[in-house]
This record gives C-alpha cells, structure tokens and sequence, in this order.
C-alpha cells in the first residue's frame, strides 16, 4: 500500500496528469460527488502506482515508499527523537508544550511489509500537534523477514516499555494506526487483554486492514476508485502470515471477541476497498459493549490523512483524532491514578 513517504513522487505525477483529468472531469463531472480535481488526481496516480507496485520486488517497493523526505511545516514544528523503547527502535515526537505525561502509541501502516516511521513522518508530527502530546512511533519489525506475531511482540514490548519503564499510567495513553498499523493496534489491545495487562485508555482504527481475506462488497465496488486491490492484499497477507492462520483472530482481528476493549475511534472513507471489514469491526466492537465512535468519511480513499500536506479532509480528520485522545486521556484523573499505584 503507499504510503505518505511517497508524497513528493506523487506530487511529480500529478503535474502529467491533470491536465486529462480536468478534461475528463469537464465532460463527465467528478468520478465521486464530492472530490476535487486535487483529490481525484491523487487518487488516480494512487491507482495506478498501486498496480505498479504489485509487480515490483519488494526492496524496490520499500524504496519507492520511503524517498528522501521533504520537510513540511509540521515537521519543523516538532521534535523527533529516537528511542529503544523496549528493545524496539522507535521515535518520539514532541513539542516543548506538548503534555509528558500523555503519550499516543502509533503503529504504522504499510501491509505490515513496507512502511516505516520515515515514511509518516508529517502525519506523526500533525497528530502530535493536534493532540498536544508526545506521538511515539514503533518502527516494529516487517514481513517476511519477521512474519507474525514478530509485529504484535513488538507493540508488546513498546507498550510495556512505556508503562514500566517511564512510569506512564495505562489511562495516560492511546494506541492507534492506520492500515495495517489498526489491524495491529486492534490485535495489541486483544492481547494486552487476554495477558490481564492493564489497557490504554482508547484506540484509534484509520482504515483498518482487519481481514487478511478482504473479500468484502466494498473490496469490489471501490475498486475503481480506491488504490487498495485484492491483488495487493493477497501479496501482502502472504508475507504476513500462512493462509492456515488468517482466520486467527490475532492476525485478522475482525473475529476477535472484544468485549472489555477500551474505547474506539474508526474512521474510514466511503470510497475504500475496506469499508465494508471497518463496519465490522464497529458492529462487532458496539455488540460487545465497547464504546466506539465511527467516522465514515464521504468519497474518501484509504488512509486519506497521510496525504495532508495535499488534502484537507486530511488534515482535519487528524484533528479529530487529535480531539478524540485528549478527551479519553483527560477522562483519568492523576490524583485517582497515583492512589491506585499505592
């Protein structure tokens, strides 16, 4: 899946492109209601790297995904350091004002093959900004060098490694992704559960990847518009994990049991391939009695907020993010923290 790494590539493309675009759109109007000329271009050079992608090996797709990196406002803005967090290489971002003792746990997108915190580098430095606290990014380990659980063993140790080691309260953080990073986050906070760990105080799911299988409605009638395919799925799940494990609910947490999950944010874009499994995941959070705020966003294409230095709907779905952690996050009182540590 590209990922935001590739931004500048895609900013190269667009210039070929929308000249035909803005041709095609004056004779037939939008190819969805409510997109732009500048969205349904990088929509239409997402497609058709997407497709390129699939045949590609896969050093050279990791290239292509994380180019040198052009530095955004929002990265100027912060601080970024790298940290063992654990025994697993990861980044903090921050902000003198940012708020230490609140932390978002972030875990990247990328097919759980590709990706990286280089590649997310703007987005994390949004969300840090919208959020007022310190974003740590984990840079776990990919497939197929390290096929699963090699990824859930290192949100393991990150999360654990920022309660025990830094003293942060559980209540105190919110773990998220976007992609595959939400089919992780969903997984980490299943098994935190399962192990009697203390959980964080809510998650956030962006246009989670939740079935390795992706054989839903939406995978065939968004296809014409969203850069995510069946085919591309199919390659990444098998770098993942064997086809006897997808339906373990730890690698495709759609069937997961999620009763006693803290609080969820998905948000999804109507135009996605993997709409239909992000429903799922909310019908089946909210009948366990989870709570969950689902965000089904009009004619947006997967993981729409790593291309905010382009798109709007970006950057103001990263503040809503940003919204939703401050609110679980303040739902804990320090003072009620401390005592239950005694």
């Amino acid at each position: 899946m590209l990922r935001s790494g590739a931004v500048n590539v895609i900013r190269a493309m667009m210039g070929g492109l929308r000249p035909v675009i803005r041709a095609r759109r004056a004779i037939f109007g939008p190819r969805r209601p409510t997109w732009t000329l500048e969205l349904e271009t990088v929509a239409e050079v997402l497609r058709r790297s997407a497709n390129l992608s699939t045949v590609l090996p896969l050093q050279i797709q990791r290239r292509v995904i994380d180019p040198p990196r052009p530095v955004t406002k929002p990265m100027r803005e912060v601080d970024m350091k790298p940290v063992d967090a654990g025994g697993v290489s990861a980044e903090w971002f921050s902000q003198p004002a940012s708020d230490s003792t609140r932390v978002i746990l972030y875990l990247h997108g990328g097919g759980y093959s590709t990706g990286s915190i280089n590649s997310h580098r703007d987005f994390l430095a949004r969300l840090c900004i919208a959020s007022g606290m310190r974003v740590l990014a984990a840079d776990y380990r990919l497939a197929p060098e390290h096929p699963f659980p090699a990824q859930l063993e290192d949100s393991h140790r990150v999360y654990r490694w920022l309660i025990e080691e830094l003293g942060i309260h559980p209540e105190h953080i919110v773990i998220g992704g976007e992609s595959a990073g939400a089919g992780l986050t969903l997984s980490t906070l299943v098994s935190l559960r399962d192990a009697g760990l203390p959980l964080p105080a809510g998650g956030v799911l962006v246009s989670g990847w939740f079935d390795l299988d992706s054989r839903s409605t939406s995978m065939q009638f968004n296809s014409h518009f969203d850069f995510v395919t069946r085919i591309g799925i199919r390659t990444m799940a098998k770098r993942f994990a064997p086809r006897s494990e997808h339906s373990n609910p730890l690698v495709s947490p759609v069937h997961a049991d999620m009763r006693g999950l803290p609080a969820l944010l998905i948000q999804v874009g109507a135009a996605e391939t993997l709409l239909d499994d992000n429903l799922r995941v909310a019908e089946a959070a909210r009948s366990a009695g989870v709570e969950v705020k689902l965000e089904v966003w009009p004619d947006m294409i997967h993981a729409w907020h790593v291309f905010a230095p382009m798109l709007e709907e970006g950057r103001r779905a990263i503040a809503r993010i940003g919204e939703f952690v401050k609110e679980r996050t303040a739902l804990a009182d320090p003072a009620g923290l401390d005592a239950k540590r005694l």
